[in-house]
Parts: C-alpha cells; structure tokens; sequence
C-alpha cells in the first residue's frame, strides 16, 4: 500500500501543473499587457496561455469570476468607477479589500496611467478656439462619436456630460479603433482617447484640457483570482513600475504604425530582445486560415444540428395545432429581436465565453426559419391529399412519413438554408468572446488598421456561405422525391 501511495504521489508531482489563462480586452495596449503578463508567468515557471481580444471590462470581468481566465489586465479608474461602481470607493487604496470580497486580488501597478481624455484634430480645434472641455459647451452643433463603452460607462459620458454642463450635445457610438479613421477623415470631430493611444500623436491630434479634473487616474494593473499560485502572483508584482506611460505610448505606436507584433512589443517591455519574426508578415496565411475555418465550421455546425433536432420537431407540433403554432412561432420570433451582440453577452454568465454561449446564441437565432418554414410547408399541403391519405387509411404518422413531409420538403429545406448562411455571418461575432473563427482577424485587422487581416476573415467566410447554401441546395434536389422535383424547382 505504501509503495501505492509513493507511486501515486510521484506522479501527481510530476504532472505538469496547469496553464494559467491570461485575457486581455479587444485593444492594441490590453493585447500587449496579456503578453506581457504571460511572458512574466512563463519567465517564473508558471505556464500560461493567453486569449486574446475578448471584448471589453465587463466581459473579462465575467469571464475571470466564471473562472474562464485567471488574470487580465485592467485600470483602477475602471475597477472603481464602472467595474465596482455600486460600492463608491473612496479611493484606489479601497480597491484590495473590495476585490477580495469577490474572490479577486490586484497586482501592484504596472507603472502608468491610462487615463479617458477627449482629443480632436489639431486644425479644427484651432480654428474653433476649442482647448479645454469646457469649451464644448458653445459648439453644440459639433459631430461626436465616442467608443461605445465609454458612451454607456459610469466614469464615461453620462457623468461626464453631467459635470461639463454637455447634457444637450448629441452624440452616437462608434468602435474605439474606427473613431481616429473617421476623425482623421473630418468625419467626426470630437472622440475620446486612451491618453497613451499612439494615434494621438500619429493623426496630429490635441487632447482637451480636463479643466475641471473629471477623470480620475488610470493605473494599470492586472485583477486576478485570489487561488493564483504564489509563483505567479510574484511574477506580476514583479512588473511594478516596469512601464512608464511614455514607454507604452510607444510600444503601442510600434505595434499599430510599425508592424510589430504584440509578442515582441511585450518582450521589448521586459527588456528582451524583440525575438524571431518581430514583424507581422503573410507567412503562415494560408495556415492560420485552414485553422480558423475549422474553428467557423464547428460553431456553425454544432448549432445547426441543434436548431434541427429542436426546430423540426416544434415546427411539426406547430403545424398540428393552430394556437400552438402562433405561439411557437412568436416565440421563436422574439429570439430574432434580441441585439446578436447583446445575446452573446448575455450568456457569459451562464455558459462562460468561448464556443458554448457561441453556439447557444447561433442555435437561438437559428430555430425561427427552420421553425417557420417546417410550419409553412406543412400547413401548405393541399387539404385534398390528406383527405386522399386518411380515405386510403394511413396513420397520422404514416401520412406524415409518407405524403406531408415529402410535399413540405422544399419548404423545409430554403428554412435550412437560410439558418445555415445566418448562422455562418453571425459566428463572426463570437471572436469578441473568445470564440476563434474568422471573426478573429477581422477584429485583428480592424484594430491594426490592416484591411488584409480583415479580408482574410471576411472572404472565407462569404465563400463558405456560398458554399454551404450550394450544398444544401444540393441536398435538397437528392431528397425530393423525383416527381416533385420540377415543381420544387420552379
């Protein structure tokens, strides 16, 4: 027994511990900070994987308490100001016992504040005498769009509009990375920033002076569980201090401008030589491509499968029972009203991030027109061939076997069909969730500013609806029946 128990005791020592997960949110300086941090845990021994891009500080707040990562990097203002906003913590030096309370703990800051700020074009500034915030106040006919979250945030634009006396000011919501594109172009004139954003500077832009100190500082930390080894925990506070803000504006300036790699940046961050392959290329496309449509096609699939098993079976109940199928279909007509995006994150909670709440929200949207078109098809049977069906003394079953769902087939089958193609263009959005598909280059490439990376997501994905609707299509010439083939083709 005793010779058991070493045995066992041998092996459990040397099983090789599991990786921590790192996250980071869906901008150029979060992706550094998740490299940064899973280089540290590396470099201490502590193995680390990192998943990349997911969303913003609600959803990697939700994944860490789900225990879907283990650390990501954040900001004090956001922990204070919209992440805890309910608890109105006086100060950041509140923000440890608060986290604990939640299971969570705080490194010690990374070493700079990334603050909110509201930048314009250098020129229209200039020509409109606009230098500080409070100066907004009297061009109330200017053009502003700011980055979605900040427009929702509890430390963003509502309260900010409310100190500045902006309430009258119309503004719309627009992707963080989108708004220097569209400022550049004079297409907006007011967004907000990340004070240690490279565009600033790239776009000759001027950040407004807060002359009433609205924000509060930013310092950069990274939140992780409490039940993080002790290795790993010391491996973060090693990194106090390592980044100053000018530093990190630059390390941000060489990822979006240069072509640097977040992987480099994050070693020349730890004082490492930048490594191989610093520099993003087209090498490995054609890989990285076959990669990501697996990953598309997996979502897809599973949630399609689903649908079906659920959907034709509700469709052919619905049929059979006139309430009940209003019903059914309203129902499954409600699902089509929720924002995609919103149902997405709405299942965080529930089902983690990742693949699981990507499929139940592919799955969801996908019961309407498979429900719809089972109910139309059946219900479109010519009431003479049932009546022919029960004279000749078939089943209910048997008549459904038989004559309803042959006839009903075409019908059924463009239902499929088209859940098929809806199902291929919303699976995209599951990249903000951690996800993967081809999605993922298109968040990739509209962060970087790299129309490559985004046709290399938004092209296989066109071509694989086309192809997936020419198989279905295909399909469904090979099991109709051969008689009601040319009127199903007409």
């Amino acid at each position: 027994m005793k010779g058991l128990l070493a045995l066992l005791a041998a092996l459990l020592l040397a099983a090789p511990a599991q990786a921590e997960t790192v996250g980071s949110k869906k901008f150029t300086e979060g992706v550094i900070l998740g490299e940064v941090a899973r280089l540290a845990l590396d470099r201490a021994g502590v193995p680390a994987t990192h998943r990349r891009e997911l969303g913003g500080s609600r959803i990697l707040w939700d994944a860490l308490k789900a225990g879907d990562i283990d650390i990501y990097p954040d900001y004090t203002g956001t922990l204070r100001f919209e992440i805890l906003s309910g608890q109105h913590l006086a100060d950041d030096a509140a923000l440890p016992r608060a986290l604990a309370a939640q299971g969570l703990a705080m490194s010690q800051p990374i070493g700079f504040s990334n603050g909110y700020a509201l930048t314009m074009r250098a020129d229209v500034a200039k020509r409109l005498g606009i230098t500080s915030i409070s100066d907004l106040a009297t061009h109330r006919d200017l053009k502003i769009a700011l980055s979605n979250e900040f427009v929702d945030r509890q430390d963003g634009w509502p309260a900010l509009s409310r100190a500045y006396g902006l309430t009258g000011l119309k503004v719309r919501g627009i992707d963080h990375d989108l708004a220097y594109r569209a400022l550049a172009a004079n297409q907006i004139a007011v967004t907000d920033a990340y004070t240690t954003d490279a565009e600033i500077a790239a776009y000759d832009l001027v950040v407004l002076r807060d002359d009433k100190d609205f924000f509060p500082r930013y310092d950069a930390v990274f939140v992780y569980r409490a039940g993080l080894s002790s290795q790993a925990v010391t491996a973060l506070d090693g990194l106090a201090g390592s980044i100053d803000e000018a530093h990190m504006r630059d390390l941000n300036r060489r990822v979006t401008m240069d072509g640097l790699t977040e992987t480099a940046a994050a070693r020349i961050a730890l004082g490492e030589n930048a490594g191989p392959a610093a520099e993003r290329s087209g090498d490995g496309r054609w890989k990285r491509i076959a990669s990501r449509t697996w990953e598309h096609l997996w979502l897809v699939a599973v949630a399609l499968a689903a649908a079906l098993v659920v959907a034709l079976p509700l469709g052919i109940v619905a049929s059979r029972n006139p309430r009940l199928g209003a019903l059914v279909v309203s129902a499954t007509g409600l699902l089509q009203t929720i924002p995609s995006l919103a149902l997405f994150v709405i299942l965080i909670p529930l089902l983690g991030i990742g693949a699981a709440p990507t499929i139940a929200a592919l799955f969801l949207y996908s019961l309407l027109p498979i429900v719809r078109n089972t109910h139309a098809g059946l219900t479109g049977v010519a009431p003479a061939l049932l009546d022919s069906a029960d004279a000749l003394g078939l089943s209910r079953a048997a008549r459904l076997r038989r004559i309803e769902l042959p006839l009903a087939l075409p019908t059924i089958m463009a239902g499929i069909r088209t859940a098929a193609v809806i199902a291929v263009g919303l699976a995209t959005l599951g990249a903000i969730i951690g996800a993967g598909g081809y999605g993922q280059p298109i968040l990739t490439g509209i962060r970087l500013n790299d129309t490559g990376l985004i046709l290399e997501g938004a092209i296989p994905a066109a071509v694989m609806a086309l192809i997936i609707e020419g198989l279905f299509h295909a399909l469904q010439i090979a099991v109709t029946p051969q008689g009601l083939r040319a009127k199903s083709s007409d």
